[in-house]
């Protein structure tokens, strides 16, 4: 594609002009002496190759060639003006897109309330939202394919990554409602030794995975994980189908289903903890505010 040879400065006279019809006036709406606006023209008809203004003894008006150049003359300076406007709002943090990823058990907890408060002060942002376990995650921002991570139990020491603690939250035992425990308002962990186990799988969030298998050996006991599920909402269903039980972060109390009793632990002492995550070395401006928002207002507790 040919690059065409035209100032902007004489684009912006040439489409003033054409506004005013009037050289005395175009000239004071551009804060410049006729003699310099005249010169503008005639260089861009220069360019042009054709003339784009009529010139009669008091008065002047467009030629066909003007008037085919003058919409084009507008988009490109309306385009330019709104781009060096989005750069800066970009620049600023005002502006651009922020991809965050999280954890499908957050939108029980951190991440309603995180996403009011910065979409209240950044309205012009685009949020990118996309649900991942805690592994994928770390992954993902690593990979540069997302900015911001929410996930549980982030790894204790990580060089690329910087971690903030969002809240901490007790666990709880989830229970088929026709399970002998769950007639108990509080239960001990040892008392589901010989129950078969429902978990995510590992590979998803190996810190949350070794917590709750640790939780159990501290009990007395390694539990027997017969049946696996991505998502919360899945080992829910699966407890609610007799398939076993789980422990849960304590905000899965929120997925209301009639078959499944949640109860307390004692001594309830553990706790999971849920994190924002970021490039330490991100100049993405986008960043520092979400992380802001996470301090101006705290997400609700289950």
């Amino acid at each position: 594609m040919e690059r065409p040879e035209l100032a902007l400065p004489q684009l912006h006279a040439f489409v003033v002009l054409a506004e005013e019809l009037h050289f005395g006036h175009a000239a004071t709406r551009l804060g410049i002496a006729q003699p310099p606006l005249s010169q503008q023209i005639r260089r861009l008809e220069g360019k042009v190759g054709y003339a784009l203004f009529s010139r009669e003894p008091g008065r002047i008006g467009l030629t066909s060639a003007g008037q085919e150049l003058l919409p084009a003359a507008r988009h490109a300076l309306t385009n330019l003006a709104e781009g060096l406007t989005a750069a800066r709002e970009a620049g600023s943090g005002r502006a651009g897109r922020l991809r965050i990823g999280f954890a499908a058990s957050l939108a029980l907890t951190v991440l309603p309330a995180l996403l009011r408060t910065f979409r209240e002060q950044f309205p012009a942002v685009d949020l990118d939202i996309q649900e991942m376990t805690t592994a994928p995650q770390l992954a993902a921002l690593r990979e540069r394919t997302i900015d911001i991570g929410l996930l549980r139990e982030p790894p204790a020491h990580d060089t690329e990554l910087g971690f903030q603690t969002a809240l901490t939250e007790p666990f709880v035992a989830v229970l088929p409602s026709s399970h002998p425990c769950a007639t108990q308002h509080a239960i001990r962990i040892e008392q589901l030794a010989d129950c078969p186990f429902v978990l995510l799988p590992r590979a998803v969030g190996p810190s949350l995975y070794d917590q709750i298998t640790g939780l159990c050996i501290a009990a007395g006991f390694a539990p027997q994980v017969t049946q696996h599920a991505v998502e919360w909402q899945t080992v829910c269903a699966l407890v609610e189908a007799g398939l076993g039980v789980s422990l849960a972060p304590e905000s899965i109390r929120r997925i209301r289903l009639k078959g499944v009793a949640f109860r307390k632990i004692e001594p309830n002492t553990a706790r999971t903890r849920v994190a924002v995550a970021w490039r330490k070395n991100d100049s993405n401006p986008l960043v520092p505010p979400l992380l802001a928002a996470l301090d101006q207002d705290p997400p609700d507790r289950p």
